[in-house]
């Protein structure tokens, strides 16, 4: 019997990082015999596309992707972190299995990423012990999906309030932390000055804010992990 062949694609911007996610990867093909593994590195949105490119175009679908939420925007900021590109290695490899790293722990951001993107593993990076790593890559594969212990303790956890923001949402709060004038939004958004407006309203009606200014605003947004 063959040996199965998994492209695992490490994408994060720090090169310590993707290296001990690939030093676990070995380690599973040492006790699981049966899988086989081919690895690339990408530390940025616009690089991780490009290999997402040339893997598709190979026409391989078993991919496993390690996927880092804080990730600088694209070049063209269409993506503003790595929930937006996982949004898109999800619609060009939809049989790839995404395991989600982050340091945020903010029961909001975590519903909020599961909504948007719901992959196939989701850790912690901050409590990520090289024996959880070893787990969280053989679940994902042979039964997913694999939840960090910090996950699922923010799973259980009840909220009265659901902040669900879309991929607009996340980039008017990106664009306002760059300091980008109000004038300059509707293009980059795509919408009128109304309905930046009307956003910028219901984020603030999420977060519970009531200043006018944005300054509160971001600073929540931040605490949270939005931006």
């Amino acid at each position: 019997m063959g040996k199965k062949t998994y492209v695992v694609l490490l994408i994060d911007d720090h090169p310590l990082i993707r290296s001990s996610y690939k030093e676990a990867a070995k380690l599973v093909t040492t006790i699981n015999e049966e899988l086989f593994f081919i690895y690339e590195e990408a530390g940025d949105c616009d690089e991780a596309m490009e290999k997402v490119k040339a893997i598709s175009e190979r026409g391989i679908e078993d991919c496993l992707v390690f996927l880092d939420i804080s990730l600088p925007a694209s070049e063209d900021k269409s993506m503003v972190s790595g929930e937006d590109l996982g949004i898109r290695i999800k619609s060009q490899l939809p049989a790839s299995k995404i395991i989600v790293s982050t340091t945020f722990n903010d029961n909001y951001r975590i519903h909020n990423i599961l909504k948007n993107l719901n992959p196939d593993g989701f850790l912690v990076k901050n409590d990520t012990t090289p024996k959880e790593l070893l787990n969280a890559i053989r679940d994902v594969i042979f039964d997913p999906p694999y939840y960090s212990k910090t996950v699922l303790k923010l799973l259980r956890k009840k909220s009265s309030e659901v902040y669900l923001l879309d991929e607009t949402d996340r980039k008017l709060l990106y664009e306002l932390s760059l300091g980008t004038l109000m004038k300059e939004l509707p293009k980059i958004l795509h919408l009128s000055i109304a309905g930046v407006e009307k956003r910028k309203r219901h984020l603030k009606l999420l977060f519970n804010i009531e200043s006018s200014s944005d300054k509160e605003l971001l600073s929540v947004a931040r605490e949270k992990g939005f931006i």
